[in-house]
């Protein structure tokens, strides 16, 4: 079997195809056949050493939280699934793997793709649509009703995010940039407002729930938009918001924090045409390190990055 790993934390350079011997899943664990997998800033977060005090130092490390694929082998314990069958999820932020030819995952983090999604939809699944559901459900307890202000609403997350708070009933603004306008619109996010070129300040609306997907609005902004009750949910929950948040119930950093509740949730949702985010670019895995290196120093889609794990003949 073969993966993208790196024997030392670091930059794109540290990154190399490599087989690797695959172990048994353990306890409440499933081995999954990747089908696809897709790219997230998580990934080369984790590979920079961004939670080295959660991921630790045991070398070498996989690359990967996102898939779909077949399972192949369960652990002890395992209730949820049986060999064969068809699943999407996400690898432990501590394992990682699933840019890789095979994935192991505690079956908590998989859940079952749905006849009428396809492998590459339902690779895109998972963290953006986990993130979003922390956020509006866990965090927020949004309402049917409520209104949703969403800070960079055609990201992964944003858009994930829009169509969950329209799944529950919530009416959705936000801001994206002039190029991702029809995107927006297609989503019916209205009024929508141009990042570059607005000043949050001065919009008069209030909301429910304000969700900065983007990790680039200043709290004080965010904050400044809600209506008394409120909830700012931030994407980037660096230690010093965790401590704010103590004292101000408004702020909740956002951890993505995946359920099986939460992944089954996603898959009723996807199978009933409510959530679905656009594929802008497919590689195999022999061709998925260029693009990982491209999409960190900045490349930008219209859309996700998949990887479809299996290589080459002779390679």
């Amino acid at each position: 079997m073969k993966r993208i790993q790196y024997d030392s934390y670091g930059g794109p350079e540290t990154m190399k195809l490599e087989a690797f011997e695959l172990k048994a899943p353990g306890t409440g664990e499933v081995a999954v056949k990747v089908k696809f997998a897709a790219i997230n800033p998580i990934d080369w977060k984790v590979r920079n050493g961004y939670l080295k005090m959660v991921t630790g130092k045991k070398f070498p490390r996989a690359m990967g939280s996102d898939f779909s694929g077949i399972v192949t082998a369960v652990g002890a314990g395992v209730t949820r699934f049986k060999i064969g069958d068809p699943v999407f999820g996400m690898a432990q932020i501590k394992h990682g793997g699933a840019l890789g030819e095979v994935v192991i995952a505690p079956q908590t983090f998989v859940a079952r793709r749905p006849d009428s999604v396809s492998f590459e939809d339902a690779a895109c699944l998972a963290t953006p649509g986990v993130t979003a559901w922390n956020g509006l459900v866990d965090k927020a307890a949004l309402k049917s009703g409520g209104q949703v202000f969403i800070n960079g609403c055609t990201g992964a997350v944003g858009e994930a995010t829009v169509q969950l708070a329209k799944m529950f009933g919530a009416t959705v603004a936000g801001t994206c940039s002039a190029q991702a306008m029809q995107r927006a619109r297609d989503l019916d996010v209205q009024p929508l407002f141009d990042y570059r070129a607005t000043d949050l300040s001065k919009i008069r609306e209030r909301f429910d729930v304000v969700y900065d997907s983007a990790g680039t609005m200043a709290v004080a902004a965010g904050v400044g938009l809600l209506r008394e009750g409120g909830v700012y949910l931030d994407i980037n929950p660096a230690p010093i918001k965790f401590i704010r948040a103590i004292f101000n119930r408004k702020l909740k950093p956002i951890v993505c924090a995946a359920r099986a509740d939460i992944l089954d949730g996603l898959a009723v949702a996807s199978a009933n045409g409510k959530l679905r985010l656009p594929v802008a670019e497919t590689v195999r895995l022999n061709d998925a390190i260029p693009l990982i290196a491209a999409l960190e120093a900045g490349h930008k889609l219209a859309g996700k990055a998949l990887v479809a794990c299996k290589c080459r003949l002779g390679q």
